[in-house]
């Protein structure tokens, strides 16, 4: 497994092609997301000295959520707009590993980085999956993470959440 978050993390295009096809690697998609969203989450809580336990937990719950309505937007848009070919399981393996990068987010302020690197991430793994040009991948990534961002924003506003909360751990 650690070979392959490496491999993830290189944006190693031909292992992306290979999580795209190899259904088994679902079960370390699922890890990785759940472990990178973690690290970030304790990043978060260790920046804003929240509870780190909070931040872990939210992390890994918004994570989660994340992981879901992104891989489910990107499936939409990269197939009936950019004529893509992937189904639902394929994208959540492909964009399950392109999370990786944000395990970097542990160290205070470096999240930011984590998440431009992980959406590059995702841009290799969309086009893998899909089967399509670059470009196409590009706007697939960018307008699955807008509605994932978006969605995010709304269900925190709704639900009058702040991700910079210490919870009472």
């Amino acid at each position: 497994m650690i070979k392959n978050v490496v491999s993830a993390l290189l944006l190693d295009t031909a292992f992306y092609t290979e999580v795209a096809e190899n259904r088994s690697l679902m079960g370390q998609a699922v890890v990785v997301v759940g472990a990178a969203n973690l690290f970030a989450g304790m990043g978060a809580a260790f920046a804003t000295e929240s509870s780190v336990l909070a931040g872990a937990l939210l992390g890994v719950a918004t994570g989660y959520a994340g992981w879901l309505v992104w891989s489910g937007v990107a499936l939409l848009i990269g197939v009936r707009v950019f004529g893509g070919d992937s189904d639902y399981p394929e994208m959540l393996r492909v964009i399950g590993f392109a999370y990786a990068p944000l395990a970097i987010g542990i160290v205070p302020w470096l999240g930011f980085v984590g998440a431009a690197w992980a959406l590059f991430a995702a841009v290799i793994a969309i086009r893998a999956s899909m089967e399509f040009s670059t470009k196409r991948a590009i706007a697939t990534t960018a307008l699955g993470w807008a509605v994932w961002l978006g969605t995010a924003v709304l269900l925190n506003g709704i639900l009058g959440w702040d991700f910079m909360v210490s919870l009472p751990f």
